[in-house]
């Protein structure tokens, strides 16, 4: 027999997880690239490449698909959001002009419409899924 977690923990579990996950993926993808780079003309980019970003997303699809595939949509669509404001509130913050205040809260709004739209498609996709009773063991 399988036991489930009492309501609060599973809604609890299901909100930490994808905000620990969010941050220690900030960390393996973004967190460790920390310089811009000069180019020859005198002009910088940086720190981060577009692969780390695109890494990160990818990455982050998959805590957002658990959440929300277990109908916990409030906790997939803000639990990311959360673990990425944290971290880049966290990286950015020794920048001493104080704009990392509003490039954390574009973090915050940017991660919060993209997943709530991706947990939104997740959720309807695997309702209509188990009423339809496609789901393995009629789950």
């Amino acid at each position: 027999m399988r036991q489930r977690l009492p309501e609060p923990a599973a809604h609890l579990l299901a909100a930490l997880a994808p905000a620990v996950l969010a941050m220690a993926a900030w960390a393996a993808w973004l967190g460790w690239d920390q310089h811009r780079d000069v180019h020859p003309d005198g002009t910088t980019t940086g720190p981060y490449e577009a692969w780390q970003v695109i890494g990160l997303v990818l990455t982050l699809l998959a805590p957002v698909y658990w959440a929300a595939s277990r109908h916990h949509f409030a906790a997939a669509m803000l639990g990311v959001p959360l673990g990425l404001t944290a971290a880049a509130f966290y990286d950015w913050s020794d920048d001493s002009s104080g704009l990392f205040v509003v490039g954390a809260g574009l973090v915050m709004v940017g991660s919060l419409a993209a997943t709530a739209a991706f947990a939104a498609v997740v959720d309807a996709v695997t309702r209509r899924r188990r009423q339809s009773g496609a789901t393995p063991n009629g789950a």
